[in-house]
């Protein structure tokens, strides 16, 4: 399955968005693992920007940059009716913690904004909201291949309907209880919009193959980023964002499923 990368958006600490962050995935500048940064969610009203989670906000900021050189308007560009993908392979571990010791501690039923926040959906909800958005949208869920199962389903998406889609992975550190469950303690989030690919289109392709081979998983070269790529499960995008940001024909291996792996083989534009 071939597919266009029309847009790219990235939050992680030292990595504010795709302008800041091109340079160091390139390899141009040294990665410096600086505070979070994380751009108030644009389109919601006050209440629902003070009930938006880390998660959420992650999540939006990076849709926000993968999408903004796509004015509304614009045919399939039009953010009000493009589809969309969440992945995220455990949600927002923090808030469901929670409430669940609210319900036991307290025997009580939780409030119905914070169930509506800890459902795994949320988050495209309030991407529905803010942009408002009537297009379909998946919100899924894959272990360790949670960006690979999302990429899986964003080019058949786009091979089935011939039309963009726009795929979001997040992850959040997990609590105190869970965190030997996910050891680490970086949040991250990338989105990537996608397009069907076109012969005579000067943009970065890519061709998604699954493989049975058993070949390692491609790797970061800063240690501070490989140790992100291997603990938070969206941060497995950080060797395909760097090989877009190089700009080099390159050949990217992602964990899927176990005897499975994606293997994603990347055209730059000319």
């Amino acid at each position: 399955m071939r597919l266009t990368v029309t847009g790219i958006g990235i939050v992680g600490p030292g990595l504010a968005d795709w302008t800041g962050a091109h340079p160091v995935l390139a390899g141009d500048r040294p990665y410096v693992a600086d505070t979070l940064r994380v751009t108030a969610p644009i389109g919601l009203n006050p209440n629902e920007r003070r009930r938006a989670t880390l998660a959420t906000r992650l999540a939006l900021d990076a849709a926000r940059q993968a999408t903004a050189g796509q004015p509304n308007g614009s045919d399939d560009d039009d953010r009000a009716t493009l589809a969309t993908i969440f992945a995220s392979a455990d949600g927002d571990m923090g808030l469901i913690d929670s409430m669940c010791r609210d319900i036991y501690g307290h025997r009580v039923p939780p409030s119905p904004t914070v169930f509506q926040n800890s459902v795994h959906n949320a988050v495209a909800g309030y991407w529905s909201i803010a942009e408002g958005c009537r297009g379909p949208s998946t919100s899924l869920a894959a272990g360790d291949g949670t960006f690979a199962a999302g990429l899986l389903e964003a080019a058949t998406q786009v091979a089935c309907f011939a039309g963009s889609v726009l795929l979001v992975a997040f992850e959040v550190p997990a609590p105190e209880l869970l965190h030997p469950h996910r050891p680490f303690d970086n949040a991250f989030a990338c989105a990537f919009r996608l397009a069907p690919a076109s012969p005579d289109e000067d943009r970065t392709t890519l061709d998604l193959i699954l493989s049975e081979d058993e070949q390692p998983f491609t790797p970061m070269q800063d240690t501070a980023l490989e140790a992100m790529r291997r603990t938070n499960p969206a941060a497995r995008a950080l060797p395909l964002l760097a090989a877009i940001a190089a700009a080099r024909p390159a050949v990217i291996r992602l964990p899927y499923w176990p005897g499975l792996q994606l293997e994603v083989r990347l055209e730059p534009c000319a």
